[in-house]
């Protein structure tokens, strides 16, 4: 967001005095003692629950801030782009088997297709600074272009095996370098366009719309690509030929490329930075330069317990995620079927994680809670999941039924848990720009799910240790967040401040 965001002209209705060099608020606890406008003479409960004393001097209430119709259009359009990264990164995945008869792609190929996402964030700290200086605009046309120019290298038709097979390879890469796009700035933009109690619900679509993407290419691939063995929803007469597989797949890539291409072409149209006023005090705040936003990240402890928290079974499950037609190929799972287990869980924690973050608009001040719920439910379904499949250890029933099961409650419960995360890294450490702070944990995230997948490239003949990284990951995670103490710094400044 950085010290341009607004001008001193927009900031002052806004802001209840002209601030200094703008320090962090005090952390939410620390103000129990502010006072009201006495009044009605009844205490004000915040969002933790801490009730404000009624006595005290009135205080000169700042105006409020102004939301723009046209930020449901700004939403809609990072959307599309988010959903459209998702899908051509998860390509592969799903389709593997067909890949490998239509391409001759080796285990090693389908790993490395899933493994560019990752090493596509190598860069990320170079898109956190253009996203901080020159806002959101310039930021996303340089990502779609990359998306553009990706999409079609894949589609470009030469005979040689070799070189296409390099030629789809540069074009996951390029997709994978829009990732800390898509997947970091959701925070500040709706931060930058929505108002406070619309903050979380505009984090968890604008986050969580990228997995939808992902997951619908667990539904078109294995439905248009028909598998090597004929398992397809296409006549089984078609779907025996090589070429006649290399053919859909070909459509399907046509196809993503003609999406990416008219997204771009939107958003090159009309994607704004930023409105032409703040929509809260939060918003039109000054922010931490760019370097000493890290400095501030690396040195807080607090920060550092809730980003491993969020990283390493986000990562994890990304990773499994990708690779989910492969690991479920030896419990004699169908490519159809494991593409539908697929898309449902992650269809599900998209719902639910709106309609959580939804909630969460109501009921401010209380995410930690919803995070240890949540990751306690996701524990139970990765254990659930790993002694299903790994039956030398305990005998549970392997079905379809029991695979959907956990596999579609893991989805629900770690997908819904990303803007829950997202919303509290920001109150965390605020001031820190959204895209920084966000991006620096997408960072570790992929960092995670890259060397999971490196060693599932060497490690391909065996999967239980990876089935193990599950409720490991997860458990991990609901130890850091039972420790960690959270405080609403943004949230502070958005509700006591305006009163």
């Amino acid at each position: 967001m950085g010290l341009d965001w607004s001008s001193p002209e927009e900031r002052e209705p806004l802001l209840p005095q002209p601030p200094p060099a703008f320090a962090s608020p005090a952390p939410y606890h620390q103000h129990a003692q502010l006072r009201r406008p006495a009044a009605a003479g009844a205490s004000r409960v915040l969002p933790r629950g801490r009730a404000l004393p009624p006595a005290g001097p009135p205080r000169v209430a700042p105006g409020p801030g102004r939301v723009y119709g046209r930020r449901w259009l700004v939403l809609l359009l990072f959307s599309l782009l988010s959903f459209v990264q998702g899908l051509v990164w998860n390509t592969w995945g799903p389709i593997q088997s067909s890949a490998r008869q239509a391409f001759d792609f080796s285990s090693m190929d389908i790993a490395l297709l899933v493994f560019w996402g990752p090493i596509g964030f190598v860069p990320c700290f170079a898109f956190m600074w253009l996203m901080d200086k020159k806002g959101l605009r310039v930021t996303v046309l340089l990502t779609s272009s990359l998306m553009v120019l990706g999409a079609g290298l894949r589609c470009v038709p030469v005979t040689d095996q070799t070189t296409r097979k390099w030629l789809i390879h540069g074009g996951q890469l390029l997709n994978g370098l829009a990732g800390p796009t898509v997947t970091s700035a959701a925070p500040f933009l709706s931060t930058t366009w929505f108002s406070p109690d619309e903050r979380a619900t505009a984090t968890a679509i604008a986050s969580l719309i990228s997995y939808l993407g992902g997951a619908c290419a667990f539904l078109v691939g294995p439905l248009v690509v028909p598998g090597p063995n004929g398992s397809s929803t296409l006549p089984l007469s078609s779907g025996s030929s090589p070429e006649y597989i290399k053919d859909r797949i070909e459509a399907v890539l046509y196809a993503e490329f003609g999406i990416v291409a008219l997204i771009f072409s939107a958003a090159l149209a009309y994607f704004p930075s930023r409105p032409p006023f703040p929509p809260s005090v939060a918003a039109a705040s000054q922010r931490l330069s760019y370097r000493r936003s890290f400095c501030q990240l690396y040195s807080n402890p607090r920060f550092l317990m809730i980003a491993l928290a969020y990283a390493i079974p986000l990562g994890v499950f990304s990773g499994w995620s990708g690779v989910l037609d492969w690991i479920l190929t030896p419990a004699h799972v169908s490519q159809v079927d494991a593409g539908w287990i697929g898309f449902w869980s992650i269809v599900g924690g998209c719902v639910f994680g709106i309609a959580l973050a939804r909630f969460a608009d109501f009921i401010r001040g209380m995410l930690k809670l919803i995070l240890i719920l949540l990751l306690s439910g996701a524990t139970l379904a990765a254990i659930w999941f790993t002694l299903t499949c790994v039956t030398t250890v305990i005998h549970l029933p392997l079905t379809t039924a029991t695979l959907y099961t956990s596999c579609i409650l893991l989805g629900v419960f770690l997908n819904s848990s990303v803007p829950i995360f997202f919303e509290l890294f920001v109150e965390t450490v605020y001031p820190v720009p959204e895209g920084i702070t966000c991006g620096v944990v997408t960072f570790l995230s992929n960092i995670f799910m890259g060397v999971l997948l490196f060693f599932l490239t060497f490690y391909h003949e065996e999967f239980s240790w990876f089935n193990w990284c599950l409720p490991g990951s997860c458990l991990l995670s609901l130890l850091f967040i039972l420790c960690f103490r959270e405080s609403y710094d943004r949230l502070y400044l958005d509700v006591v401040v305006s009163v």
